[in-house]
């Protein structure tokens, strides 16, 4: 279980120290519309940090895409030949993954916005092996998120809430493509853990979130778990996970700010075993090497126009940089990630 590794609590040291003491009231943004102030939304790479007032809509998108180079076993880089010595017949050297994820927001009341989340996700993942260089692909709906956000307590500086979630299997489990076989060449086989869209299972994620403002900044923490609640059907069951942030954001003009934001992240080995892979052909076709912990650092933008043609819009990006990865490995580490999003509240 994640709540073992050791850097669990350096990230809540990190994140709980990150909030500033109480400052000045200031006019509060969590209304029906896109905020007036350019900082009072969290980074784009933060979801569900705030709510709306009764009857308040909002649609999203975000696209993000994931750079993958080299493997490392705990926190050391290993090269691709040593991984192949080891014993595998094959490993992967990089990967991408680019995610559209649509979202939308409603609140029936003031103290419950209602969320909806969908991704779409495309990965492509290079390997070397004995039988030359090969490239596999995967694409298609990830899980869906049905959720909701509870307020527990505000003012005009300080805003509390809950955030639930539940997760629906709709990403698929099964997605095949040519990889060599020895004696048989290339042959169309179930790709490894990492190369599936979904999880196969339904899954709870909670937390709470924290936003403050005063009149020259803003700032926010927020704590997510995500529980897997049963064994898919492929017979394994995807690691839960912990993530954790804190950001500071300053308005730089009235519809321009910038921001600064520490992540942290710990996930958990999977349970059972998918009887289509064999672990030893490809060190993604292990379910004990899929865990691991990192703390990113990560630098936005925020664009907001309160009036005119594009009133009520809102585009963000945010670029995530690893400072610290340990891995169960050999696994493929992250290089860096980027986050673009629109908003737009009607």
């Amino acid at each position: 279980m994640f709540r073992n590794r050791p850097i669990f609590g350096m990230i809540q040291i990190l994140i709980f120290a990150s909030v500033p003491a109480a400052a000045e009231d200031h006019s509060h943004h969590h209304g029906s519309g896109i905020a007036t102030r350019a900082d009072l939304y969290a980074p784009m790479g933060v979801m569900g940090e705030h709510m709306h007032g009764a009857g308040g809509f909002m649609l999203s998108y975000r696209y993000m895409h994931m750079r993958m180079d080299g493997n490392r076993i705990g926190r050391n880089s290993v090269s691709a030949s040593s991984v192949l010595a080891s014993g595998y017949m094959a490993t992967p050297t990089d990967m991408d993954m680019d995610m559209h994820m649509f979202g939308a927001m409603y609140a029936p009341f003031d103290w419950l916005t209602l969320t909806a989340m969908i991704p779409y996700v495309e990965k492509s993942m290079n390997h070397r092996s004995g039988m030359g260089p090969f490239e596999t692909k995967s694409d298609g709906v990830g899980d869906f998120q049905l959720g909701g956000l509870l307020r527990l307590w505000q003012n005009e500086t300080h805003h509390f809430h809950l955030n639930f979630s539940v997760g629906f299997p709709t990403g698929g489990i099964d997605h095949e493509d040519s990889v060599p076989v020895p004696m048989l060449g290339f042959q169309k086989r179930r790709l490894p853990y990492p190369m599936q869209i979904g999880s196969g299972s339904y899954f709870l994620q909670p937390g709470i979130t924290y936003t403050g403002k005063c009149e020259h900044f803003s700032w926010g923490v927020q704590a997510l778990g995500r529980f897997h609640l049963n064994e898919n059907d492929n017979d394994y069951t995807v690691g839960d996970r912990g993530d954790f942030t804190g950001w500071f954001a300053v308005p730089v003009l009235p519809w321009l700010s910038i921001s600064a934001r520490a992540v942290g992240r710990v996930w958990g080995n999977y349970s059972g075993a998918d009887p289509a892979l064999n672990p030893m052909a490809v060190p993604t076709a292990d379910p004990k090497l899929r865990g691991g912990e990192q703390v990113d650092l990560a630098p936005g933008l925020s664009f907001t126009v309160p009036l005119g043609p594009l009133g009520e819009h809102r585009i963000a990006i945010e670029a995530l940089l690893p400072v610290y990865r340990s891995l169960d490995g050999p696994q493929l580490e992250t290089d860096w990630s980027i986050v673009v999003g629109w908003q737009k509240a009607f």
